[in-house]
């Protein structure tokens, strides 16, 4: 761990913290709706949330330039919107609207705004770590001085897919920052049945670069680290790898009750809620309840006129199903 992260907490403005808060809060709001949107059959398909993991994707998304490349996972909604992809692109994907993001052909979590320079996930975790590596190592190579910041989760790290790309990265010394998300379930399987290790930290020296844990529920901390890692790359010192401890507070998906996770757990978890967390640091600082409230208020009435921009979008013509299908 690189120095106090009460001092990382306390070198991050507060200007910064509110946006983090905002794009947070923003998230839940849009989430929550679409859970309750897939209830009433509005929407199709699968939903996978990232309730209770807020942190990481908000605190990392603002530790990056728009130029900077971010390979989004399923439980990262925040990052989308704090890069700029509004609750209305979210919602016409879902509603699977000729308008969305795959223009009707996904309605699941296959989506992401090229021109944001966000790249959406790969469905075989992590395959999108090859395409982060290759960006990364592109851009080394024209020197156009970006970083790319690439998502998984802690049970994607048992792949030989992630072994060869942090590998290969390390070798070449790409711009990448990976981020593994380690929610501590990959779909029912608990950490202890997927590797030994005290901590995945621990297999950054076996690829001879640097490796950082941190409370990925403490969204000031996950942003500072995040931040030093990108500029690292930056300025041409290669991969950074990064554990974020954290707890998926839902099933896999919304299918999936979670049975299978000690309630206790959930619980302990619950009083380390991402968004609280920062709330209180926020009126540590002085930042006032009413401040705070404005944010979920302002993200309730954006969620609301999206569901009825979106779903009264037009609906793909079906002759086009095939068109930009490849496979």
């Amino acid at each position: 761990m690189p120095g106090d992260v009460s001092a990382a907490r306390a070198a991050v403005a507060t200007d910064a913290a509110l946006e983090m808060h905002r794009w947070m809060v923003l998230s839940r709001v849009l989430e929550e709706r679409l859970l309750a949107l897939y209830r009433q059959g509005r929407i199709r398909g699968r939903l996978l949330t990232g309730r209770g993991q807020e942190a990481i994707p908000a605190g990392a998304a603002l530790a990056v330039r728009p130029d900077d490349v971010m390979c989004i996972m399923h439980r990262d909604m925040a990052a989308h919107l704090a890069r700029g992809t509004t609750p209305e692109t979210v919602l016409l994907h879902y509603f699977g609207k000729a308008t969305g993001p795959s223009r009707g052909r996904d309605g699941d979590i296959h989506f992401a705004e090229w021109s944001r320079n966000n790249w959406p996930m790969v469905s075989h975790l992590p395959d999108s770590l090859p395409v982060a590596v290759g960006i990364g190592l592109a851009s080394r190579l024209r020197e156009e001085g970006i970083a790319v910041v690439a998502f998984c989760g802690e049970g994607a790290t048992s792949t030989g897919v992630w072994h060869e790309s942090v590998n290969f990265a390390a070798v070449f010394e790409a711009p990448v920052v990976f981020v593994i998300e380690n929610n501590q379930f990959a779909y029912s399987t608990p950490v202890e049945r997927q590797y030994r290790a005290r901590s995945l930290v621990d297999r950054g020296p076996g690829y001879g670069i640097p490796a950082v844990g941190v409370d990925g529920n403490d969204a000031l901390a996950v942003h500072r680290v995040v931040a030093e890692a990108v500029e690292r790359a930056r300025l041409g010192g290669g991969p950074t790898l990064i554990e974020a401890l954290t707890m998926r507070m839902d099933g896999h998906a919304v299918h999936d009750d979670a049975s299978y996770v000690p309630a206790g757990l959930l619980e302990e978890w619950r009083r380390r809620d991402p968004i609280d967390r920062l709330a209180d640091e926020l009126r540590a600082r002085g930042v006032g309840e009413m401040r705070l409230q404005e944010d979920w208020v302002a993200a309730r009435d954006k969620v609301d006129i999206a569901v009825d921009r979106a779903w009264s979008a037009p609906d793909p013509d079906p002759s086009e199903a095939s068109t930009d299908v490849f496979a």
